[in-house]
């Protein structure tokens, strides 16, 4: 199952016996996935949810805390909708359910954000209102490089209000609008699960951290082994490099190459791929890797003198371009 689905599913099962908290949450789910229409003079609230379990809880609530009947329709997939929504109707109190939950002030004018009494009251509520907003229009993608807790907003006074909530939680959410709609994000990772917690979503919360943690390993050891592998490729190179200014450094030198520095240069040419440690090893006696590096170093110096002395191609004329960079 989806994280999303996952969410929404543990969040309908979720009990909450505070009413406050229930109404808060009544209120944000109508905010955020539905609308007041006029039908034949008369006021409607609709809800359009996409889980069947959060429209049953949306329509409980209203029968428990209201006292008010609602009707469900289905709209079945098809065409741009790839799932069912369900629509919560209420027609008969329609106006009273909205003067109730805030969706209409005291004078019958609509409300753009939150009810007043929603938005100022306590931490409880906040965690109700994010958990309805997030019911009727929310989102979690997979932990990554562009997680995020989501949730889509009808307005911009809507988005400021969910902010407001986020921020008495202890949480940092963004408001942004993308083509035209509203919509607040939660992108850190330790913000996301700090939401979910707070929301109610604890066992989704232990699955979203399991593969957050899984991701960031695998980002970790993926990281290392790319180093790893720049670093044996830069090495091999190098000694690649080293070997062919060695092999021209005998070249210009001939037999003046002092004992200590021919030994040294001999091992570089006789194992191309070992490391100046290694080199060190197969010496006799052994070297310290300082030293081979030293030796070699002053091998390749005095071939470069020399050759300026004769005008010849120095060590570095046998390197190609790429050879060169190192």
């Amino acid at each position: 199952m989806a994280l999303t689905a996952q969410v929404k599913e543990e969040l309908s099962r979720l009990r909450i016996t505070r009413t406050s908290c229930r109404k808060a949450e009544v209120s944000a789910m109508l905010r955020f996935s539905g609308g007041l229409h006029i039908i034949s003079g008369r006021v409607v609230v609709e809800a359009e949810i996409d889980t069947e379990w959060a429209a049953a809880r949306l329509r409980a609530a209203i029968t428990e805390l209201y006292g008010h009947q609602s009707d469900l329709i289905v709209v079945q997939a098809g065409g741009l909708r790839r799932n069912n929504r369900y629509v919560v109707r209420v027609v008969r109190e329609g106006e009273s359910l909205a003067r109730q939950t805030g969706l209409l002030d005291q004078r019958g004018r609509p409300v753009r954000g939150l009810a007043p009494e929603v938005v100022s009251a306590g931490v409880a509520e906040a965690e109700a209102v994010w958990r309805g907003a997030f019911l009727a229009h929310g989102s979690l993608t997979e932990p990554g490089r562009s997680m995020a807790l989501e949730v889509t907003c009808p307005g911009p006074e809507a988005a400021l209000a969910l902010v407001g909530a986020a921020r008495r939680l202890g949480v940092q959410a963004k408001s942004r609008e993308v083509r035209g709609v509203d919509r607040v994000v939660v992108r850190d990772g330790e913000a996301i699960g700090e939401m979910l917690r707070r929301m109610g979503a604890s066992a989704t919360l232990d699955i979203w951290e399991e593969r957050r943690a899984r991701r960031e390993i695998r980002g970790t050891a993926n990281r290392l082994a790319n180093f790893d592998d720049a670093n044996l490729r830069r090495s091999a190179r190098a000694a690649v490099a080293a070997g062919a200014r060695v092999q021209r450094a005998f070249e210009i030198l001939g037999d003046e190459v002092p004992d200590h520095l021919q030994q040294a240069g001999e091992l570089r040419l006789a194992h191309k791929q070992a490391s100046l440690e290694e080199l060190g090893q197969l010496a006799d006696p052994p070297l310290s890797k300082d030293a081979v590096a030293g030796r070699i170093r002053r091998l390749l110096s005095t071939a470069d003198k020399r050759a300026m002395e004769l005008g010849i191609p120095d060590t570095e004329a046998v390197l190609s371009p790429d050879l060169l960079d190192l």
